[in-house]
């Protein structure tokens, strides 16, 4: 059984560690913003009962082992940016799902790669994944890119698999190996 508790990574420029209820108007500020959520799979979020609810449930999971879930920190200014997840650990076979979010200033500065980076390889190294596996909707070209630039391959694509407020959408289904990973260091 997984059990994270007091864990944090840091990079460069980020701070990657378990949300806490400070974070929860910041939370809010991105997931309410609809250019983040367009290709989310759930829409906006319109309260800030969401944004404490998911700081509650994330509280509650890193001792369990259900998830990992932090929060992306700049470093420089302490501003939560973001978030990035494993989820859906399948000890068995060494497999899990990588999630993310990033405020929609901070885009287009490379955050996102450098706290996907930390994330994948302590996925690899410390947990002893063997696979990580991500889910996109495909005309999110931005995230498609993100994904290649670690090394991830297209593997799959379902159709209409989404419904979010009554729009419906596909899904892009990318794989990352840790065979793959460890050719490129």
């Amino acid at each position: 059984m997984l059990a994270f508790n007091n864990l944090q990574l840091t990079t460069e420029r980020l701070h990657l560690r378990p949300l806490c209820m400070d974070d929860a108007p910041a939370l809010f500020g991105i997931f309410s913003d609809a250019r983040i959520m367009t290709y989310w799979s759930t829409p906006p979020w319109t309260t800030m009962e969401t944004a404490t609810n998911l700081v509650e449930r994330d509280l509650k999971a890193l001792p369990a082992g259900e998830y990992l879930s932090f929060g992306i920190v700049r470093v420089a200014d302490q501003q939560l940016l973001g978030t990035c997840s494993l989820f859906r650990f399948v000890e068995q076979c060494r497999r899990a799902e990588i999630g993310y979010g990033l405020a929609y200033d901070a885009w287009g500065h490379g955050y996102m790669h450098e706290a996907l980076t930390a994330l994948v390889d302590y996925g690899f190294a410390a947990l002893d994944l063997n696979r990580i596996e991500a889910d996109i909707d495909p005309r999110n070209t931005a995230s498609a890119r993100s994904l290649e630039r670690l090394g991830f391959q297209r593997e799959g694509f379902l159709r209409e698999r989404w419904f979010v407020d009554g729009v419906v959408s596909d899904s892009a289904l990318y794989g990352l190996l840790l065979s793959d990973w460890s050719a490129r260091k």
